[in-house]
Order: structure tokens, then sequence, then C-alpha cells
């Protein structure tokens, strides 16, 4: 291994270790200011704020563990165990979010900005590019999956930028940046199956993805991949609440207080 590139990739993998809880606690914050807008009284603004915090702190922390003991890891004859950890989490979160009437005033409350320009944190993506250049990871998957995610992370602050802006055509720019975002990681979750060893692999079969699956690399499809899945679906959910709000007042702002006194 080229010292360099080694200095590089232990740097990285520091850096991406810290920013798991860092990125938590900006959406927990996050959360918590769009209730204070949306108008709900102390004590059932706790309430939601828990019932996000509590399953987000579970979560990252069990596939922190998952992922230390070598449950991600590509085993021959066993069942693959990262799409599992990708789908339930969207299907669950998605679902808890969109039924809950407190959640949604929140939503409504929070500026669209921000629901994308937290996603900054995608440029993260770009130790899979670190690694295939140690010749950890082969190019197939690698090159791709990490150049859209640094792409998709270093557009979420001009695209938030030209949202806050509120200037004509920002709510188009979000729509394709959130598209642009999901593609990207559909691509990588496809890429990453078709290179891994199994009955599906059609890709790198001379040099076949092994570490996507061994810590601290599994912590990016098993966590942070169905977390930036969740957040585009909520920001393109809100996106139709507004416009749809927009449509009813006709072209008033949306209101956000109807649904803060019902419950969640």
């Amino acid at each position: 291994m080229d010292a360099n590139v080694a200095g590089v990739l232990d740097g990285y993998e520091v850096v991406v270790a810290v920013a798991r809880p860092v990125i938590a606690v900006v959406l927990l914050l996050g959360l918590w200011r769009a209730l204070g807008r949306a108008g709900l009284e102390r004590r059932p603004a706790i309430a939601v704020w828990l019932a996000v915090g509590v399953p987000l702190a579970l979560w990252l922390g069990g596939i922190w563990a998952a992922a230390l003991s070598g449950a991600f890891q590509v085993r021959p004859g066993g069942i693959p165990r990262l799409p599992i950890a990708v789908a339930v989490p969207v299907v669950i979160g998605l679902v808890a979010a969109t039924r809950s009437r407190r959640i949604a005033a929140a939503v409504d409350a929070a500026p669209p900005s921000w629901l994308v320009g937290v996603q900054v944190y995608r440029v993260l993506g770009g130790i899979f590019l670190v690694q295939w250049l140690d010749g950890a990871l082969p190019g197939a998957f690698a090159v791709p999956a990490g150049v859209g995610d640094v792409l998709v992370g270093l557009l979420a602050l001009p695209v938030a930028a030209y949202a806050a802006s509120g200037r004509r055509g920002s709510t188009a720019a979000m729509v394709a940046w959130n598209v642009l975002g999901i593609a990207d990681l559909v691509n990588a979750l496809t890429l990453g199956f078709l290179s891994t060893p199994g009955p599906w692999q059609l890709l790198a079969h001379d040099h076949p993805n092994l570490l996507v699956g061994v810590y601290p690399t599994a912590m990016i499809p098993a966590f942070a991949v169905p977390l930036s899945l969740i957040l585009h679906g909520v920001s393109l959910w809100q996106l139709r609440r507004r416009s749809r709000s927009r449509a009813v007042d006709g072209g008033a702002a949306p209101h956000l207080g109807h649904a803060v006194h019902a419950g969640a």
C-alpha cells in the first residue's frame, strides 16, 4: 500500500466515524427547531422529538455494533444482510414519518433548503475512491459510487442556497437534486450487489467487492444509504405538500398549524 494513500484512508475513516453521530445530532437539532416553528407546545414537541431521536440512536448503535461484529460480511451460501439493512429502515422510516400529523407539521415548517443542504455529508462517499486507489475495492463499483456521492454532496449546498433565495425554479432544482441523489444511491446499491461474490455477481470477477461488508465501509450501505433515502423521501414529500398547499391557498404560504394539535 502506498504510504500517502494509506494515510489518507486512515484519516478518512476517522472523519467518517466521527461524522455518523454528528449527522444524527444535526438532524435531531433540525427536527427540534422545526417542531418549534410548527407551533407545537413543549410536551408534545418533546414526545415527537423522542419518538424520532430514540429509534435513530438505537438504529445507529445497532448497525454500528453489527458492522463491528462482521454481520455484513459476505459468506458463501449465506443470506445477504446488507439489502435487508437498507430496505427495512427506509420502509419503516418513511411510513412512520408520513403517517404522523405532528411530524407533517414539522416538515411543513422546516425550510426546504435545510433538507437538501444537510446531505452535504454525502461527500464522505469519496472514501470509495480512496479505497479504489488503495486497491481495496473494484473500480466497477467504487468509481461510479464514489463520484456520484461526491457530486450529490457538492451540489447540496448550492441547490439549498438557490432554494433559500426563493427564486423561480428553486422547487424544480430541489426535485431534480433529490432524483439525482436517489438515482446515485440505487446505482451504488445495484453495482455493489452485482460486484459482490454470489449467484448474481456479474461484475469484478477478478476483484470481487469484499470490503463493502467489512467495518467501517459497511456503515455506508447499512446506515448512511438508508438514512439518505429517507431524507430524500421526506424532502420530496415536503415539496409535494407545499405545492398542494399553495394550490389550495391560491399561492399563499402553506398553513403550518392545521395539524399541530392532532395526534401523532
